[in-house]
């Protein structure tokens, strides 16, 4: 990175705090969540919306698409110590520091993560507990959670969603290398009878280094075995799906990737139902992890996936609010241990209103307007997209015009309630950050 992109990365990230404290200076002085109190400050965001969420841990319902999944992954990784239910308040030490990200990462900024204040947050992934369960000594294990992140609202984004990480320690000695060329003879005699074609990039290149602190060879051996579990678990979640790939092989393809908390690092794809989808990151763990959780003479690789995007794929789930759902007509199609297709019950037609008003003078981020929407109406919204974006040639003011998609996944909405909730979204916002609607 040059020092002056890295000056003006610091820089946007400094304004767009400064532009969040002055939109969210009106706050109770404390706010409770999972029974613990927390003292707020010019940092905290948690909206009612979010902490009702909060808690909920949609994966541990063996009957839910998200756990039959989560079963289903714990299930192929049968002897990794499995957690769950890990509270999800961590600092941002835990979130960032600890696993590399730097001091201007835009994921640190109010606007992209929840804070209970300046020194607690809502995780945003599941690596926030990479540390100290690396600290604990074990040696291979699985991580579900529920994660948090304000994003755009669209029917594949949702600020509360679920991951599942794990990872595989090797002693970096001779033992360790004997215990690596053992599992990898088992996995690719295991591989070389399934019928799946694979898609390979090198395990280390000039453009997906090891790191320094790596011995040649066994980070070569550590990123084939990531590779080869991998391969395996992509046939146990997409290999044989009834059919679906017409008796042909399974495809997966790697590709790769960079992530500040691992290298050499990937990305995982699979051809499924005739398009490539990604499912997953990985990679060989930075050794400064392994060093923080005073782990040594080891190496270490990590995957981190989300369970939506895969149960969206595979249960054929078209939209992310319905995870949330209690209609019967959604949770009834689903049972513990099988993967099902599921049958829409109804299609609600979409209502769309526009709003169009003046930004305030330092601004609006897109996701606190996504934000404010989700807190007003809840899951009545399906998508928001910004249409217009215009500055005045005279004046040099500037103005958003939104689309907003109003439309229940369980009824039917009138136009008379699209409009009640469209005008308490209008006067929230101008009530909240002073706007001028045009």
């Amino acid at each position: 990175m040059t020092v002056g992109l890295a000056r003006a990365r610091s820089s946007l990230h400094f304004v767009r705090i400064a532009q969040y404290r002055r939109l969210y200076s009106t706050r109770p002085p404390s706010l409770t969540l999972l029974g613990k109190e927390y003292p707020t400050d010019s940092t905290t965001n948690i909206t009612d919306a979010i902490a009702d969420k909060v808690g909920r841990n949609l994966y541990t319902d063996p009957a839910h698409p998200l756990g039959i999944l989560h079963v289903l992954v714990s299930s192929h990784f049968h002897d990794f110590r499995s957690h769950v239910g890990l509270p999800p308040v961590v600092t941002p030490a835990q979130n960032f520091d600890d696993l590399g990200f730097p001091p201007d990462h835009p994921g640190r900024a109010p606007t992209d993560s929840y804070y209970l204040n300046r020194d607690a947050m809502l995780r945003t992934h599941t690596s926030a507990h990479e540390v100290e369960t690396f600290a604990r000594g074990e040696r291979r294990w699985l991580l579900a959670a529920d994660v948090y992140r304000r994003d755009e609202i669209d029917a594949s984004h949702y600020p509360v969603f679920h991951q599942m990480e794990g990872a595989r320690v090797f002693g970096a000695d001779e033992a360790g290398r004997a215990e690596v060329e053992a599992d990898n003879a088992r996995l690719e005699h295991h591989l070389a009878r399934s019928n799946i074609v694979i898609e390979d990039v090198p395990h280390i290149s000039a453009t997906n280094p090891r790191q320094e602190a790596h011995d040649p060879v066994m980070a070569e051996l550590v990123a084939k075995n990531l590779k080869l579990s991998l391969n395996s678990l992509m046939l146990t979640l997409f290999g044989d799906r009834g059919g679906v790939n017409e008796g042909e092989p399974l495809r997966v393809r790697w590709i790769e990737a960079f992530f500040p908390f691992t290298t050499p690092s990937y990305e995982v794809e699979v051809f499924f139902r005739g398009k490539w989808l990604e499912i997953l990151g990985c990679g060989v763990v930075q050794q400064r992890t392994l060093d923080r959780a005073r782990v040594p003479d080891s190496i270490s690789w990590a995957f981190g996936l989300g369970l939506e995007r895969i149960a969206m794929i595979l249960f054929s789930i078209p939209d992310i609010r319905l995870f949330w759902s209690q209609d019967p007509r959604f949770v009834s199609q689903f049972t513990a241990g099988q993967i099902s297709t599921f049958k829409p019950y109804s299609k609600y037609p979409a209502c769309y209103k526009d709003v169009s008003f003046w930004l305030p003078g330092s601004g609006l981020h897109d996701n606190d307007f996504c934000d404010l929407v989700r807190d007003t109406v809840g899951d009545l919204v399906q998508d928001v997209v910004l249409i217009d974006y215009f500055t005045h040639p005279k004046t040099n003011r500037r103005s958003k015009c939104y689309r907003i998609n109003y439309c229940s996944m369980d009824r039917s909405l009138s136009n008379e309630e699209a409009n009640a909730v469209h005008t308490q979204v209008i006067a929230n916002l101008k009530d909240k950050f002073g706007v001028e609607i045009r």
